[in-house]
């Protein structure tokens, strides 16, 4: 493969101190050239017709197309029956048009469009290097100075830059700008750095667009490379030349701390040099620090800046150089950081900006993403398939957070990575530029090709990694964040990769197991790809934040579906209830990942929602980073910290015939081993009465996973009653503390004779039972058709039902009447926990579609928001002068799960006595029915060509 590399306007990520600029935010002159008429008729010579405002979009302009079921858009669309499902009908209407992919942008246009600007250059930049710098451009900008062509770009990840000096002497001109949109480097429409689904595809100029003035002798380049071993940094200065002679200086280089107590500086150091006109040279200077040396990581982001000074006669120009000392390697399967082990707890990043629908540029923003991540007590981004702008480096800096950038790129939909297409050189050359504009930075410790490739992958990624790893030794490479089932690239330095993740319950839920074994094979270390991608139900209230481009009609979509169905007033409830079972099954995830040992990080999909592909509500934050309320930062960093401590639990259902037995282990990826460690626990019960404690000797904890402490066991034959207890395990004079909750049941259940009728059918004598006002207990598991085809795991939704063709679970979650007197002798909350996991696994659901409105189930399984059918688990009614309760979960006294068995006796208890007052009457036949007749509401595709096609065509 060729290895040449086009630098073209790369932008060098300093800050310019004597440099003079000219603004260029503001009014600016416009057209839309949809018909691509503009360059043959020289509309660069023309003042162009219409006006708006920059740094900004179109769509915030409110310029481009109204929406309709014709706006092709960038994205594949992996569920076309929204186009033709008859359900959908009302959302197809000219001018209430809704759509339930992704966020709904308030124009849509993909072409050419014009900038253009008036400026004024002063008398004193005469002779002076000018550089137009357009911090974000999406896609391509091409640049006329009043009506002389100066060049093109296309890049996704760094400023647009055009060295304009020949052509702006002092006076009037005119700047114009084409930026087109379409994908002239197809980087597969479903990359987030261009798809619809995340930030959308966009036109204009965002961030700083301004002219620059400065000396015509110039760093082109300056890159510093860490050495900590040797207290050193080699500082790599790239000096041009461009003025019309011979020129001599001299470059004088310094350093000094500035976000740390620590005021550290160096001395300056310096070399000559000399260049002929248009000369470029490199010089290598060693910049040494004393004992002072401050060092970079996530505990103690220390910074400098770098003061790199030309001299030129009496004349002199400084630049100035975010940096920090640190070095980040692996060692096996281990990452190190400044020689130290470290877990990398990330999440991704997908390029969600739902107010402007393009990048934040300004560092509030970021550094406001990157607290609630570390409150959440993650110390990692990945962004997915996209680079953010120099803002987001710049907080990851001063925050303290290791992130990875990607090329911007998911070459799996319409495009393949060694085929000889364009897109092979783009990530050589795109990679180059974020490497120059970003590399100084402390954080950017990782780099991938992008994300999930199709074509000549393994061939093209070793020579991709290899390449990186003879150029730049700043960071860690590997080929592409990828699933399990792709092929492992051989020359990658780490592993971004799906196979080894997960929670298999399928089986009863237990913290015994870990991934020791299937993660044994690989020899570098394994970062789990998007783990988690558990569901939630949709948070309607978020609808109103949804005041820029963008409007939630997706959240509009479900929520309108939802009243349609006759449930909207249990939406904020099915929101809870979904979101404790979602934020429990995260903290399962991560906590087996901790307890690996060998596992060197995870990357969370996702701490936040994704609003695209279906809309993918698998964040206990919104897409605005707003807690959602039923878990808070505090809560969530119990389990995924810098330091946790875990439990290994063979079950969580006992008898009180039984002994709790917990082997007690901890996590810790902090800055140092911890000596004199004491860790304690407590049982407790729900009241927060002491069932026992106690202590483990005091100890060294090193770095690493899953470090075993000690044992607890306690005989349970003093619980006497249902109880949920709590074991909490926390490390004493810390805030490190870890919770899980366990249920215990008497071994001996006495079923007394209570005048109910237990039966697996709507039999005869069910129905001469309740015509003659009796109670009959219905087990209906197995026999249920009205619902059949609704498929309910513990487990919650994967991703979205949308995306993934209405592929099981279909269920997210149920929401229990916890406050009813059926839970008597059954302690529960109002979600799915893990005492429910036997009775909700693989049960039939109902489908009461026929029930009376507002009719709630006493344990009502939350459907898939797409569809929004009114379900069932158990449920009580009056039926003629009679009571029931029905089940489609197997309850019975023989049950073998012991909440299985203690919930049937807490239903009949409660049906024995006066409290089974059911409040709804239903008729005998609906309650029949559900026996008898399928769903009137069934999912169909309409079509069987998904998911590559685009509909409409």
């Amino acid at each position: 493969m060729k290895k040449f590399i086009l630098f073209i306007g790369i932008c060098i990520c300093v800050q310019l101190v004597k440099a003079q600029e000219i603004s260029l935010a503001g009014e600016w002159r416009f057209a839309i050239d949809a018909m691509d008429s503009g360059i043959g008729k020289k509309w660069f010579a023309t003042a162009l017709p219409d006006k708006i405002i920059l740094p900004g979009s179109m769509a915030e302009n409110s310029k481009g197309n109204d929406i309709t079921l014709k706006t092709k858009w960038t994205g594949s669309i992996y569920d076309s029956s929204f186009y033709f499902n008859p359900k959908y009908e009302k959302y197809h209407q000219p001018g209430n048009i809704y759509f339930p992919f992704w966020l709904t942008p308030s124009k849509y246009y993909v072409g050419a469009a014009w900038y253009q600007k008036m400026v004024r250059i002063p008398a004193n930049w005469k002779g002076k290097r000018i550089v137009l710098f357009l911090e974000r451009a999406h896609i391509e900008t091409r640049l006329w100075i009043d009506d002389k062509e100066i060049g093109l770009q296309n890049s996704l990840v760094a400023a647009h830059q055009y060295d304009v000096s020949k052509y702006l002497h002092p006076g009037i001109h005119r700047i114009t700008v084409c930026v087109d949109n379409r994908l002239k480097v197809n980087v597969g429409v479903d990359s987030h750095s261009v798809t619809d689904h995340t930030q959308g595809n966009w036109n204009g100029l965002v961030g700083k667009l301004n002219l620059q003035a400065s000396s015509p002798v110039y760093f082109e380049d300056i890159q510093i490379f860490p050495d900590l071993k040797k207290k050193q940094a080699r500082v790599r200065l790239v000096v041009k030349n461009a003025s019309a002679e011979k020129t001599s200086g001299r470059v004088s280089i310094s350093a000094q701390s500035f976000n740390c107590a620590v005021n550290d500086k160096t001395a300056v150091f310096s070399k000559d040099f000399s260049l002929s006109k248009g000369e470029i040279d490199t010089l290598v200077v060693a910049m040494t620090f004393d004992d002072n040396m401050q060092v970079w990581d996530e505990f103690n982001p220390a910074l400098y800046r770098l003061t790199a000074s030309l001299k030129i006669g009496n004349s002199e120009s400084s630049t100035l150089v975010q940096f920090g000392m640190r070095e980040f390697k692996t060692d096996g399967k281990k990452f190190l950081i400044n020689g130290r082990p470290v877990f990398l707890r990330g999440t991704l990043h997908n390029c969600e900006f739902p107010l402007t629908g393009y990048p934040a540029t300004d560092v509030g923003t970021w550094e406001r993403l990157f607290k609630i991540a570390k409150a959440h007590g993650l110390n990692h981004i990945r962004f997915h398939s996209w680079c953010p702008p120099e803002a987001a480096f710049i907080a990851a800096d001063i925050v303290g957070l290791y992130i990875q950038p990607e090329g911007p790129s998911w070459p799996n939909h319409g495009v393949k990575i060694g085929m000889g297409e364009p897109i092979d050189q783009y990530l050589y050359d795109e990679t180059n530029r974020m490497a120059k504009s970003y590399g100084n930075y402390a954080s950017f410790v990782m780099l991938s090709a992008g994300n999930e490739p199709a074509g000549n992958q393994v061939n093209y990624l070793n020579e991709f990694v290899d390449y990186w790893k003879s150029r730049d030794n700043r960071r860690v490479y590997t080929g592409m964040s990828v699933g399990g089932s792709w092929p492992v690239v051989p020359h990658a330095e780490y592993l971004v990769r799906g196979g080894i993740r997960g929670l298999a319950w399928d089986a009863p839920p237990e913290t015994m197991s870990d991934f020791s074994e299937p993660i044994s094979k690989f020899i570098v270390p394994f970062v789990a790809h998007e783990i988690g991608q558990y569901c939630a139900f949709p948070d309607f209230d978020a609808i109103k934040k949804y005041t820029g481009v963008y409007r939630a009609k997706n959240f509009e979509m479900f929520q309108q579906d939802l009243a349609d169905h006759g449930m909207l007033e249990q939406a904020h409830d099915f929101l809870v209830a979904s979101g404790k079972l979602q934020a429990l099954c995260y903290k399962h995830e991560i906590e087996k990942m901790l307890r690996t040992p060998e596992y060197a990080g995870f990357q969370l999909l996702g701490l936040q929602d994704f609003p695209g592909q279906g809309t993918a509500l698998v964040g206990i934050l919104d897409a605005f980073w707003d807690e959602k309320g039923y878990i808070s930062a505090k809560a969530f960093a119990r389990f995924c910290n810098a330091t946790v401590p875990l439990a290994r639990l063979s079950k969580f259902v006992f008898t009180n015939n039984e002994s709790f037995e917990a082997r007690i282990d901890i996590f810790h990826s902090g800055h140092a081993p911890i000596r004199n460690a004491v860790l304690e626990w407590v049982i407790k019960d729900e009241k927060g009465k002491l069932i026992a404690n106690g202590q483990f000797n005091a100890g060294t904890i090193a770095i690493g996973n899953g470090i075993p402490i000690g044992q607890i066991q306690l005989p349970l034959s003093a619980v006497t009653k249902p109880s949920r207890l709590n074991l909490e395990v926390s490390l004493k004079n810390t805030a490190f503390v870890n919770d899980w909750d366990f249920w215990v049941y008497p071994a001996n259940l006495s079923i007394a004779d209570s005048g109910v009728y237990y039966t697996t059918q709507m039999d005869e004598r069910a129905k001469s039972v309740l015509e003659n006002g009796g109670k009959v207990f219905l087990n209906a598991a197995g026999k249920v058709i009205k619902g059949k085809e609704v498929a309910m795991h513990f487990l919650p939704v994967f991703w979205n039902t949308s995306w993934f063709q209405m592929k099981p679970p279909h269920v997210t979650g149920m929401l229990i009447q916890d406050q009813s007197k059926a839970f008597t002798d059954f302690p529960t909350s109002g979600h799915a926990d893990l005492q429910w996991w036997a009775i909700q696994h693989r049960s039939q659901v109902m489908v009461l579609e026929d029930f009376p409105k507002g009719f709630k189930p006493l344990v009502q399984p939350i459907d898939t928001w797409f569809i929004n059918r009114r379900l069932g688990l158990i449920l009580e009614a009056r039926v003629g002068k009679g009571k029931i309760i029905v089940s489609s979960a197997n309850l019975n006294e023989n049950a073998n799960d012991p909440a299985a068995k203690q919930l049937y006796y807490s239903l009949l208890k409660y049906m024995a006595s006066n409290q089974f007052n059911p409040k709804d009457n239903v008729r005998y036949e609906v309650i029949k029915d559900l026996f008898v007749s399928p769903s009137r509401e069934q999912y169909r595709m309409y079509t069987a060509d998904s998911p590559e096609e685009l509909k409409p065509k």
